[in-house]
């Protein structure tokens, strides 16, 4: 379908909302990084033919945010759509690109950049309302705790799935400690894994004229301390899920090179470096009230698509807003969650929305490297009991 050079992406550190990264505009941060990666690669903002970018939270002068993002970056002649998918926009990004790329696109960049710290506070006015009294929204706040179909919060969601499927709150701090377990080994050696793809990043000022921090990994990561986790009580009444198995929202952004011919992928990634193929996309949406079980029917239906069966994949990743995802996801194939989620996954780093799925992906990436190659499968869910799912293929 389409190729990802090796080495061709980037994700910045997650920072946890209202920590080092939310005085930055999400758009101009992306920007920023997206400048000095793109000249890592060596490539010329110019050598683009599509763009894409993704945004899930508004920010100061969204209206132009694809066309403004790539003016920032130097490719001041591309247009750009602005792709919005929730948590899954990361996978709706990657499935843009390789539709461009089928259409006869050359050499792509998809980039998605979201803040959740200080999310606007919108008024939609109503002059022919009584008293004229429009309605108001906290595009943060206000939509994590109300789905207006469902009409339930997304941790409702996360309670339904659970008691579907008998999952208890000791299962899902159990995998919540492994999960963060697994981070650690993200973070040996200096951060071994990440520096593979996640820059060491000095923290701009609001104008990006000086440096106000630095970030050589993410912020706002939870110790492990399984006597702590254990005390902690359900969130909603008579519920499961505790603070400790549900993520937390986050800041950052993510970048990737989408190619059409393996050729340019070698050329850009480098002849000794392996292909990275894309092999599947699809997407899927479950029950009203049952987001976190919807990344199932989207991987049957990737795997479809890709004439695969779960036993040819050879690693796992997802977005898992909270435990009982991956317990679910584990249950329906069959697969131990313990080989799920190597190095990391967004319960432990964090879930700044439209950026989540490329990091996802891109770990995804690298393990398999590291691992000589195989096929991998990301899956994750979004609002509205919704999800993607992505298969790669690393030789």
């Amino acid at each position: 379908m389409a190729y990802i050079p090796y080495g061709a992406y980037w994700c910045t550190p997650f920072a946890r909302w209202q920590g080092s990264l939310a005085h930055l505009n999400s758009v101009e941060f992306a920007a920023h990084v997206a400048r000095a990666q793109i000249g890592r690669l060596d490539l010329a903002p110019g050598s683009f033919d599509f763009a894409a970018f993704g945004q899930t939270v508004i920010q100061k002068g969204s209206f132009f945010g694809g066309p403004w993002f790539t003016a920032m970056i130097g490719a001041k002649g591309l247009a750009a759509p602005m792709v919005s998918q929730a948590c899954a926009t990361g996978a709706r990004l990657l499935s843009t690109a390789v539709g461009e790329v089928l259409q006869g696109a050359q050499q792509a960049l998809i980039v998605s950049g979201d803040r959740t710290s200080n999310g606007p506070h919108v008024y939609f006015p109503a002059p022919h309302g009584p008293g004229g009294t429009g309605a108001h929204e906290d595009v943060v706040m206000d939509n994590f705790g109300h789905d207006p179909w469902a009409c339930n919060a997304m941790i409702q969601t996360g309670e339904n799935v659970a008691a579907r499927e008998g999952i208890t709150t000791e299962e899902q701090h159990d995998l919540t400690l492994h999960r963060r377990a697994q981070y650690d080994a993200a973070l040996a050696e200096n951060c071994a894994f990440q520096r593979r793809f996640m820059p060491v990043l000095d923290v701009p000022d609001a104008r990006f004229r000086k440096s106000v921090g630095r970030l050589e990994t993410d912020e706002g990561v939870e110790p492990a301390d399984a006597d702590k986790i254990a005390g902690l009580r359900p969130v909603m009444r008579d519920g499961t899920i505790t603070f400790a198995s549900q993520t937390h929202p986050a800041d950052g952004n993510a970048g990737m090179v989408v190619v059409g011919d393996p050729g340019r992928a070698k050329e850009i990634g480098g002849v000794d470096h392996p292909l990275v193929e894309v092999l599947a996309i699809a997407q899927a949406r479950e029950e009203k009230g049952f987001m976190p079980a919807a990344p199932i029917k989207a991987s049957i239906a990737a795997l479809d698509r890709a004439r695969l069966l779960i036993t040819q994949v050879d690693v796992i990743k997802s977005h898992n807003p909270f435990a009982v995802n991956d317990i679910a996801f584990a249950r329906a194939f069959g697969v131990d969650w313990r080989d799920m989620n190597n190095y990391g996954s967004s319960l432990i780093w964090g879930h700044p929305q439209g950026p989540t799925g490329l990091r996802a992906m891109i770990e995804l990436i690298e393990e398999l490297t590291i691992r000589g190659g195989g096929t991998g499968l990301f899956q994750g869910c979004a609002a509205g009991d919704s999800a993607m799912a992505v298969l790669l293929r690393v030789k």
